[in-house]
């Protein structure tokens, strides 16, 4: 990550409207990276390592300054390794969209829509937006959403029922499927 970004707790009270803090934990599926800028989530990342999930979190936020913060994401931390465990509870976090365009937003509002143990195809998503030929943009819209979990990306499959790219993995799209349909 890059070091002139990165702030540590003591610096918070110096951050300012610009400040994303983040903090790290583990879960069944991975590595979790929760980030919170004042608005509220903007980042849910999973992945193996959390070195390259804080040099994801700087990058899709440049500019901005990014403080390592677990006391003020300890909560969120707990609803997001909570929700993978029992999605039945659900994942009630207010949510920053705002860095996505204007269509992504209106496409991640119709996923938040999705109760978990349900899926979508891509082509139906489309329908839902207006747009019966649109389901490679609501696919890529799919694959801008930082907000994994709190953005339901994972319950969107292909038109026969497969699965599909999942910017996190195919095993955790499973994985978080399976656990959905349990509920």
């Amino acid at each position: 990550m890059n070091l002139s970004q990165t702030q540590t707790p003591a610096t918070a009270s110096a951050a300012t409207l610009d400040a994303i803090a983040f903090a790290v934990g583990q879960s069944t599926i991975g590595t979790i990276l929760a980030a919170r800028s004042p608005i509220g989530v903007c980042a849910i990342l999973i992945g193996d390592d959390a070195e390259a999930l804080e040099q994801d979190i700087a990058d899709r936020f440049p500019g901005r300054m990014i403080i390592a913060d677990e006391t003020a994401l300890r909560d969120d931390l707990a609803a997001i390794l909570r929700f993978i465990e029992t999605p039945g509870a659900g994942l009630d976090l207010p949510l920053d969209m705002g860095h996505g365009t204007p269509f992504q937003q209106r496409v991640w509002q119709v996923l938040r829509a999705i109760r978990p143990g349900a899926t979508i195809t891509y082509t139906a998503l489309a329908r839902r937006l207006g747009m019966p030929n649109g389901a490679r943009a609501v696919a890529t819209a799919c694959a801008a959403n930082a907000i994994a979990l709190g953005i339901p990306c994972h319950r969107v499959l292909r038109a026969d029922g497969s699965l599909s790219g999942y910017r996190w993995g195919l095993e955790r799209k499973r994985a978080l499927l399976d656990r959905e349909a349990a509920i």
